[in-house]
């Protein structure tokens, strides 16, 4: 463990706490996650890019980490803040320290803090550029905190995505291309178990994915701004080209970039969803769902577009997902994947399926 170090948040906030994890100080956009379990899966998944992620819960790392529970090949997060970070896990589930894992993928962590504070200033006042610091003047980190832009001013999407084409064969089925944006692990295994899938990077043309020969289309969760103009230009307008031609379902950030291919827009909420018990309402049930976004589609935005919202937060009614009136095609704002989280929605991967059999 280290001393010496700070949580700096743009609005004045400076706490001091116990650094773990990899020692250098980090910039970005402060987020919390009210999960009470899953840290390893929040912190690998790539929609965390650019981020530095507050946890809720007390207690972080007690149960260790395993490769087998990571969304991606390394800690996505860049940074992350705790009440108390488990010094000595258990090892049932684990093969390694919450400290271990950061080190090694040169992640900061901060613990000895006041969560539930921090995370009620965020709710109030909405999420606030911050910073974890070591050794170094708070005053000095907050002003260059200040005049940092928001990550999300930059193609994180870019960042995220693969840099090539990636074939995962299954004989016999339906081939699915999967639009990565950031894609976390589990939903390339949840379409691995009923696809064949050809995973592309996120600028990937419609004149590629043609080619291809793909029978349906899937666009994957990933960081950042949906709005981005480089997003605009490229998946955007992947998407359009092929919309009346494909299948396509969507998860995430596939949920707000589809809607803005058929002429809606997004907005960015006060402080997002994060955790893995947001309810959702679809069909007359509610399903307990697992989030992970900072942007939402506008609904008003989608009128006369063949897109309705059929999927809403219980919590603020916000859309959760929506489905094409005409064209087989749907997509839901959260996780059906789950990892970590309930699997009360893997079914609509099996709806995309159906959908894809039921095409010549």
């Amino acid at each position: 463990m280290v001393y010496q170090c700070h949580l700096i948040l743009e609005n004045g906030t400076i706490a001091e706490g116990t650094g773990f994890g990899f020692e250098k100080t980090v910039y970005g956009e402060v987020v919390f996650n009210t999960g009470m379990c899953g840290y390893q899966e929040s912190l690998t998944d790539p929609s965390y890019k650019g981020q530095i992620l507050i946890m809720s819960h007390p207690i972080i790392g007690n149960y260790g980490v395993n490769d087998r529970f990571s969304e991606s090949s390394e800690v996505q997060v860049r940074g992350y803040v705790v009440r108390e970070a488990c010094e000595h896990p258990s090892m049932t589930y684990g093969n390694g320290s919450l400290d271990d894992l950061l080190k090694r993928d040169k992640v900061p962590g901060i613990s000895g803090l006041d969560t539930r504070s921090l995370i009620i200033g965020i709710r109030e006042k909405g999420v606030l550029k911050g910073a974890i610091a070591f050794d170094e003047d708070p005053m000095e980190v907050l002003e260059r905190v200040r005049q940092m832009p928001y990550p999300s001013e930059s193609n994180l999407v870019a960042e995220a995505s693969v840099k090539r084409i990636i074939r995962y064969d299954k004989a016999g089925s339906r081939r699915v291309g999967l639009i990565d944006c950031g894609v976390k692990n589990n939903i390339v295994r949840e379409l691995r178990k009923r696809f064949e899938v050809v995973q592309v990077p996120y600028d990937t043309p419609a004149s590629v994915l043609r080619d291809l020969e793909i029978d349906g289309l899937f666009l994957s969760n990933g960081p950042g701004d949906p709005a981005h103009p480089e997003l605009q230009t490229t998946v955007v307008r992947t998407i359009k080209d092929l919309k009346e031609e494909l299948p396509i379902m969507g998860i995430c950030m596939g949920n707000q970039l589809l809607a803005r291919a058929f002429g809606g827009n997004t907005y960015k909420m006060k402080f997002g969803h994060r955790g893995v018990n947001q309810p959702v309402k679809h069909n007359g049930r509610i399903y307990i769902t697992s989030q992970n976004h900072g942007y939402v589609v506008d609904p008003e935005t989608i009128d006369g577009s063949g897109l309705i919202v059929d999927h809403v937060n219980v919590n603020d009614g916000s859309v959760d997902g929506m489905r094409h009136t005409e064209l087989p095609i749907f997509a839901v704002q959260y996780h059906p994947e789950a990892s970590a989280g309930p699997h009360d929605t893997t079914f609509l991967f099996d709806e995309f399926k159906k959908m894809l059999e039921g095409r010549r």
